[in-house]
């Protein structure tokens, strides 16, 4: 889910974007590409058997032939292993539509591990610290937590890509990607409180070509999706608070590969120059410089993409998808602020380029809402909006929801409540960010953990 910047404040748009990326933080060491030998292969490059035919035919004056020898066969890249170290298969056995949860799959609660990253430079240290060593072991319960929101969200997202195609309905897209987070984490979210130990993280956005974030269907939404759309699919899962928040992009058409090409560098490139003591400054100039040497042709048209200047990635904290009151942002293009990324803190990496403006604004009808973790204590006066904040707060907590979550629970005629609470500060409502019509925008994002000694981009998969 994205973090906006009002535009005062934010650096001239005429920004330099062939300012130096910064050095990168880590050298990756991608667990599942390391050579591994299949049962029955030999790994003696001097084990040549006797063939028995030749045996037979030739007596003891001839050379006898050699068995030629089988290649070594390698695990597939980005495979994973376990936390200890076995490899990672929990999405073979997966059923599709996806419904068998990931703890069934990953009985002793080890999840694969798909990208782990040593620190560089002055940070070099922590890989093989003992102390930091120790640090990490201590976030054991941490780490399978996120590591399993990680592995459902991607055994999710590759049901979702497989299946999505044009003509189906944004809200058929949005229930199979929630249906499925839902199953996979084991909580339905209907029972009281559920949803708030585990399950979807915030609402499935489904935001179409202009339009770059926190849009999704509300009841008795019709929009249909077209081969000429592009679609940006953020979705969230968490167990335990601890959310995984990763999207991608999806276009049919081929004329809009370059534009996909440009933010999947940009979030790349981000996560390459994230890392403890990175400067966020110096990161939104690494994304503005990747994502702005692209172009793209559209309809014979070509466009230069634009990092949209005020859109962000953001830290995350148990159960604040934005971190809270002290959350920082981590801008896409340069100029931004010389506060660094610390320790322990968790990230999530996203990246937005657009062919027209590179400006979002608020449009559309909203649908996305989030309680307000330090809001005033008011007297309501709308007996609705009293029993609605009761839900929300038993149902969702500081977790964002929309307006199909409360429908799913049962509500009716919540509208006047809901808006009492918007006006009175209790609830912020999220309204669709959009560049200006006609524009295409796209966007990437991974989740990253900065842990004491090594950095774990913990959304990554096989898809990107």
């Amino acid at each position: 889910m994205t973090a906006v910047s009002h535009e005062d404040g934010m650096a001239d748009s005429n920004l330099d974007a062939s300012a130096k990326a910064p050095q990168s933080n880590g050298a990756t060491s991608t667990n599942g590409t390391t050579t591994e030998l299949e049962p029955g292969d030999s790994d003696d490059d001097e084990a040549d058997d006797a063939d028995p035919k030749a045996n037979e035919a030739g007596g003891d004056g001839e050379a006898k032939k050699k068995k030629k020898r089988k290649p070594r066969k390698k695990k597939k890249a980005g495979a994973g292993s376990t936390a200890n170290g076995t490899p990672g298969g929990g999405a073979k056995a997966q059923s599709a539509p996806p419904r068998i949860p990931v703890a069934q799959l990953f009985p002793d609660n080890s999840y694969p591990i798909r990208e782990e990253v040593d620190y560089q430079g002055s940070n070099a240290y922590r890989t093989t610290s003992e102390e930091k060593r120790h640090l990490d072991r201590m976030n054991s319960d941490f780490l399978a937590e996120y590591r399993q929101a990680a592995e459902v969200h991607r055994e999710v997202r590759k049901y979702a890509r497989s299946v999505i195609k044009p003509g189906m309905t944004l809200t058929e897209i949005a229930e199979l990607i929630e249906d499925g987070t839902r199953h996979l984490t084991g909580h339905m979210g209907l029972e009281e409180g559920d949803n708030i130990l585990g399950g979807v993280a915030f609402p499935t956005g489904l935001s179409l070509n202009h339009c770059a974030a926190h849009y999704t269907p509300n009841a008795g939404n019709k929009v249909v999706l077209k081969r000429e759309d592009v679609m940006k699919v953020d979705f969230g899962v968490h167990v335990n608070g601890r959310i995984v928040d990763s999207a991608f992009t999806v276009a049919f058409d081929p004329q809009y590969d370059n534009l996909l090409a440009a933010v999947k560098d940009a979030t790349d490139t981000g996560i390459r120059a994230a890392g403890i003591d990175a400067r966020m400054g110096e990161i939104g100039g690494a994304i503005q410089e990747a994502m702005e040497s692209y172009e793209v042709t559209i309809e014979g048209t070509t466009y230069p993409v634009k990092a949209i200047r005020n859109l962000n990635g953001h830290t995350i904290t148990q159960y604040s998808i934005h971190g809270g009151s002290a959350g920082k942002s981590v801008p896409i293009v340069k100029g931004g602020s010389n506060e660094k990324m610390e320790e322990g803190e968790t990230y999530a990496i996203e990246t937005f380029g657009s062919t027209g403006k590179g400006l979002v604004r608020d449009d559309m009808e909203t649908s996305h809402y989030a309680r307000m973790p330090d809001a005033p204590k008011v007297a309501l006066r709308v007996a609705s909006a009293k029993k609605l904040l009761q839900s929300i707060d038993k149902n969702f907590g500081s977790l964002p929801f929309c307006r199909r979550y409360l429908d799913r629970l049962g509500h009716d005629k919540y509208l006047l409540g809901l808006n009492n609470l918007v006006q009175s500060g209790i609830v912020q409502d999220y309204p669709p960010l959009c560049d200006v019509k006609g524009s295409f925008t796209a966007q990437y994002e991974h989740t990253i953990l900065l842990r004491p000694n090594v950095k774990e981009i913990i959304s990554r998969g096989d898809d990107y």
